[in-house]
């Protein structure tokens, strides 16, 4: 009975010697006073086998009564889904993919983003069911474009400006990837607006005005541009092109760059434009010659010739050039080449040859015919009279141009030290001992001996058929004593010099520019336009 009593000493503050009624009792009353035993409160049943089968270490009931503080790992068997669900930071089921991603909703983010790299933020609700998920993408339609992270929201970032785009989202775990939720609506991705591109820069007093072309808005409407010049980092801003930039200092070179703005900020800059100069006025110096007139018997006259040096003309205005045509063979229809013209100054057509009676008056007269023809008029100081007929009745009288034509020669055509200058850097006019010339007269014609063109362009006269004088040189058309064509005069021509390496702001007209011995030349073949 000792061992008996041991026990009973453990479980009760008997000393003597407990008998198994006494024994029973002490058991009964721990089972009464231990109210539960490691969180298990039928503790009477703790002992019985079927209460370890029954639960097994598993907690069940539904969704609501899940362990309040779980440990990481716990287990729970949820009887509303009746799915056994791990605890790992949150509820999941074990060995399964994640769940899908619900109500993706975009939201643009434009704020100074630049041109095709807009941005979106997509926020999602991640599934209340399903395997873990430890990552999240967002994918975009059209693009692929693709954001992960950890949670919502993710921000989507390289979308083209302009564009609409819908977002999916994918959860992905240590089992696999959700298949793709629901499309997002719609967002169109904006962005600062694309760079303006450059155009031309002109200058003028003090200032420039600068042409550019607009481009893209990044989906958002451009509110203003903005030159900005270099040096100096000064600005003007303004709806459209072309914008002025005043404050500029004489006499400087300057470029210039533009940008365009719009309610998510400023775009990248233009590429620099031309270089300019301001200037209080640029030098020129200019060559006109008018169209040439017809020969018809006596020589045509040559267009007027006028030169000029030295002139000042305003940087940023526009120039119309003018260039005479000549005027063609029309028998007796007495017409004189078209008139020349450049900066507000002009030359006279060249006048028509005649068979009978005077030549016609122009920049250089005529020739006249028969013995009784009179010296042609011509239009100081353009030009000279037109030779009259010898008093022999086969002879004609030339066409006078730079120096008076003599039977039955054309007069030759005008030169100088710029007629030269210009002559050699553009390849115009005709060119003998050194020297070219332009507005030679046509020549005369008789029944024995046609008559040489003068230098410059002027066409030689035939006993059937003459010719016509030479383009862009304002030489006078030949003259022809029996047959039915005669010469038509040559066109006209502008041709404008000025020094060092310049480009003009614009041109119309197709001119075309040279540069030559430190100077830069730009001759008008046709009518035209000029803006320095």
């Amino acid at each position: 009975m000792t061992r008996a009593r041991d026990v009973a000493n453990v479980l009760s503050t008997a000393n003597a010697l407990a008998t198994d009624t006494e024994t029973a009792a002490a058991i009964s009353s721990h089972n009464s006073s231990t109210t539960s035993v490691h969180g298990i409160s039928d503790t009477a049943a703790l002992a019985t086998q079927t209460y370890v089968q029954n639960n097994k270490g598993i907690n069940k009931g539904n969704t609501a009564s899940r362990p309040a503080s779980p440990a990481n790992g716990d287990l729970y068997y949820n009887t509303e889904t009746s799915i056994l669900e791990v605890y790992d930071g949150g509820w999941w089921i074990p060995n399964t993919t994640p769940g899908i991603p619900t109500s993706p909703v975009a939201t643009n983010q434009p704020s100074g983003r630049a041109y095709n790299n807009g941005s979106a933020s997509v926020s999602f609700t991640s599934a209340t069911s399903g395997g873990k998920a430890t990552s999240y993408t967002v994918t975009s339609s059209p693009g692929s474009y693709t954001a992960s992270g950890a949670s919502s929201p993710l921000t989507i970032t390289g979308l083209q400006s302009s564009t609409q785009y819908t977002y999916t989202v994918t959860a992905t775990g240590p089992l696999g990837t959700s298949a793709a939720s629901s499309a997002s609506s719609a967002v169109t991705a904006t962005t600062v607006p694309q760079a303006p591109t450059i155009g031309t820069a002109t200058a003028s007093n003090a200032q420039a005005s600068v042409t550019f072309t607009a481009n893209a808005t990044g989906g958002s409407s451009i509110t203003g541009y903005t030159v900005t010049s270099s040096p100096g980092n000064i600005t003007a801003s303004g709806a459209s092109s072309p914008i002025t930039v005043t404050g500029l200092t004489n006499d400087t070179s300057y470029t210039f760059t533009v940008v365009a703005t719009n309610a998510n900020g400023t775009s990248a800059a233009s590429s620099a434009s031309n270089s300019v100069t301001p200037s209080a006025g640029i030098t020129i110096d200019y060559l006109i010659v008018a169209g040439g007139g017809y020969g018809y018997n006596g020589g045509g006259g040559a267009g007027g010739l006028r030169q000029f040096s030295n002139q000042l003309i305003s940087p940023g205005n526009n120039y119309t050039i003018e260039v005479g045509g000549g005027s063609p063979f029309s028998g007796n229809t007495q017409s004189r080449g078209g008139n020349s013209s450049a900066f507000g100054n002009s030359a006279t057509g060249g006048g028509w040859g005649i068979g009978a009676d005077q030549g016609g008056s122009g920049g250089s007269g005529g020739g006249g015919a028969d013995g009784i023809g009179n010296l042609g008029g011509y239009s100081p100081p353009e030009g000279n009279d037109g030779y009259r007929g010898a008093s022999h009745p086969v002879y004609a009288g030339g066409g006078g141009a730079g120096g008076a034509g003599q039977l039955p020669n054309g007069g030759i055509g005008a030169t100088s030290a710029l007629i030269n200058a210009m002559g050699a850097a553009t390849s115009s006019g005709h060119l003998s001992g050194g020297n070219y010339y332009f507005a030679g007269g046509g020549g005369g014609t008789s029944n024995a001996s046609p008559g040489t063109g003068g230098l410059g362009g002027g066409a030689n006269g035939a006993y059937n058929s003459a010719g016509s004088g030479s383009v862009n040189t304002g030489g006078g058309g030949g003259g022809t004593y029996m047959g039915p064509v005669a010469g038509g005069g040559g066109s006209g021509i502008v041709i404008i010099r000025t020094l060092g390496s310049v480009f003009a702001a614009s041109t119309t007209g197709s001119p075309t520019r040279v540069f030559s011995d430190g100077y830069t030349y730009y001759k008008f073949n046709n009518t035209g336009s000029i803006t320095f």
